[in-house]
């Protein structure tokens, strides 16, 4: 490994990245959320929650998937704090997370929103 060098080229710009470097505990974080999004049905799931609070076996209808194998990914999604559940009787839906996980799944979402085609004419 290459030795650092005593003076940076741009003091200022290292200052600056140095200050945002997240500290070990917000790094295992966003390492933890961006794993459980780095699934297809998962990303499915956070989508489908953006504006609406769904049951398992809507939220498997939607997915093509069955109850069990959305149950499961549920089951993460809930142990990232990414989505929470509210049970009203024998039915438990589940919302997307209002924590700074939910903020980041916002922006995530916006950007990429941009990246769908309009279907405005």
């Amino acid at each position: 490994m290459e030795p650092t060098t005593a003076n940076p080229i741009d003091p200022a710009a290292v200052a600056t990245a140095e200050r945002q470097t997240l500290s070990p505990l917000s790094e295992r974080r966003m390492r933890r959320l961006l794993d459980v999004l780095c699934d297809g049905t998962r990303l499915k799931i956070v989508r489908a929650l953006r504006d609406n609070q769904l049951a398992a076996s809507d939220l498997a209808r939607i997915l093509g998937r069955s109850r069990s194998a959305t149950s499961q990914h549920l089951r993460v999604l809930r142990e990232a704090d990414v989505v929470k559940p509210s049970r009203n009787g024998n039915v438990v839906r589940y919302k997307l997370a209002t924590d700074i996980n939910a903020e980041i799944l916002q922006d995530i979402g916006r950007a990429f929103d941009r990246l769908e085609p309009s279907t405005a004419a």
